[in-house]
């Protein structure tokens, strides 16, 4: 399954490996997904300048800091980084859970927008799971709103288009 599932948690320090090096954990991230089937399979320096490559659209500086662990990072960068790793080979299903909950606002939108262009680019079915009302509604193609675990709004097409955070709530209130 991790061939075809990539997954995002809401605690940026689960999904990397603190101890190994950016690079490291991009690695084996590459080759858990790609079609390096072969036991001894390894990464090539075209695949070292993809992951170069990658880094580089974070903005953050990551690119120039291939050799440092992982565990040096801050929440925000390490988030950054699981999200690569978890679309470098592009997923059939993408899951996201709160993803950016644990992050302060900038580096959250900064995560939002890189999400939802990688998703956008490789037409990825992604399912997020957020608190977010108003990413719950701008991202996707469909939103659904439950509480006490059940359904209680299905949005899609026009109708969700239309809807806003205000408006929701004021029909939430109806």
């Amino acid at each position: 399954r991790s061939k075809y599932i990539g997954r995002l948690f809401q605690d940026p320090l689960r999904g990397t490996a603190p101890h190994m090096t950016i690079r490291e954990n991009l690695a084996l991230a590459y080759l858990r997904a790609g079609k390096h089937t072969k036991m001894f399979s390894r990464v090539s320096r075209k695949d070292e300048e993809k992951f170069r490559d990658v880094l580089k659209q974070l903005d953050i500086g990551l690119e120039d800091r291939m050799d440092v662990p992982v565990g040096t990072l801050s929440g925000g960068q390490r988030q950054s980084l699981t999200l690569l790793m978890a679309t470098i080979v592009p997923p059939k299903l993408l899951l996201l859970d709160e993803h950016t909950a644990a992050l302060d606002p900038q580096a959250a939108e900064k995560i939002m927008s890189l999400t939802n262009q990688i998703v956008l680019e490789n037409h990825t079915t992604c399912l997020m799971i957020t608190h977010n009302l108003n990413h719950a509604l701008t991202l996707g193609n469909r939103t659904l709103i439950m509480n006490a675990g059940k359904i209680i709004c299905d949005l899609s097409g026009k109708e969700k288009d239309d809807m806003t955070v205000l408006a929701y709530k004021i029909h939430e209130k109806e």
